[in-house]
């Protein structure tokens, strides 16, 4: 069954076959393996998920009511990604007129902290509900704006890194940021999930945008408080950012993290060599790219250079970097998962 291959490897207990996960927003693919409109079905990604055997689903949940309804945020627009570009927008607009606005923000007062028994139930409830709809997967909880992707989120890129760059009032409004993460953290850590994910967009594709040091003064130890408070009501803690952070390995494991999620930016090989034993890894070396560009066969040597090191870890769970989205042609995905099942056994 998915869930306990889900289960088995995050408890490190080396399952049968490598477990497997995708974050899928290609439509074209879903219906081709369905038959089932996932735009209007709502039975087509249970459907999905149990056809390309998922163990685990990807999920975050940041509570019942958007920043955008309880303060200030930037809009930043955003590219076409999904299908027929349903979800482009061109508008963009940013609230803080100058940096001073920037490092007087609080985000605690600015947004405020939900309720606690209210939001302990919320989370609850979600969980259930979605225990329920995806019996046989691995459903998480989570949260997305953490502190580097909630400062990202409300000041725009412009105003975070011209903020930035003084760093000693940055690191308290950052610190405002995890205070409300953690807020919510310990709400998760109340409910009966199993598994939390922690995202961060905290670096970029060449690495980290703020001085290292930065990082572990002023956000690393901001992620051990959270993941102190839910390893001590028993939660598996999974740390996921997009982007290269190989350089920042070591600190998310000391800062406590159960496992890691990231693209092949990230050294999978280093990952693999210091922690395949004793943490999570949920990646491979199949880039999105190349199953979007190039051919089956750059798609097989991929998978199989991941396979050489995957089997080896007892928590390890293949997935595609950065995913699947709508662009990547349908008959190379059918290729993938096809070839993937029928070597993934350990």
């Amino acid at each position: 069954m998915s869930y306990d291959i889900g289960m088995q490897a995050m408890k490190l207990q080396c399952p049968e076959r490598l477990a497997h996960t995708e974050y899928v927003s290609n439509y074209a693919l879903v219906r081709a393996v369905t038959g089932m409109d996932p735009r209007t079905d709502n039975r087509a990604w249970r459907k999905f998920y149990e056809d390309w055997q998922f163990d685990f689903l990807w999920v975050t949940n940041d509570g019942p009511v958007d920043w955008s309804k309880r303060g200030r945020v930037t809009d930043m627009g955003h590219a076409e990604f999904l299908e027929e570009g349903i979800d482009r927008r061109d508008t963009v607009t940013c609230p803080f007129d100058d940096v001073e606005d920037v490092l007087i923000f609080d985000a605690v007062k600015e947004y405020g902290l939900p309720d606690m028994d209210e939001l302990v139930q919320y989370y609850e409830g979600t969980y259930q509900d979605a225990r329920s709809t995806y019996p046989d997967q691995v459903f998480t909880g989570g949260y997305y704006k953490t502190v580097v992707s909630g400062a990202i989120q409300a000041f725009g890129w412009d105003m975070f890194l011209s903020a930035a760059a003084n760093r000693e009032r940055f690191a308290k409004v950052l610190q405002s940021f995890a205070e409300l993460t953690l807020h919510h953290a310990r709400a998760w850590a109340k409910t009966s999930i199993e598994v939390y994910i922690q995202h961060d967009d905290m670096v970029w594709s060449e690495g980290a945008f703020m001085h290292p040091d930065f990082y572990r003064k002023a956000i690393f130890p901001h992620y051990k408080r959270m993941w102190d408070v839910l390893h001590d009501a028993g939660k598996i803690v999974l740390f996921c950012s997009d982007a290269n952070f190989t350089e920042f390995v070591d600190d998310i494991a000391l800062a406590g993290a159960d496992g890691f999620i990231f693209e092949p930016m990230t050294d999978l090989d280093y990952v693999v060599e210091k922690y395949g034993r004793t943490k999570v890894i949920m990646s491979s070396k199949l880039d999105c790219r190349t199953l979007t560009f190039n051919t089956p066969r750059e798609i097989k040597y991929e998978i199989d250079e991941t396979l050489k090191i995957a089997k080896g870890c007892p928590g390890f769970v293949f997935a595609v970097g950065n995913h699947i989205p709508s662009n990547i042609p349908v008959d190379n995905a059918l290729y993938f998962f096809d070839y993937l099942a029928q070597h993934w056994r350990r």
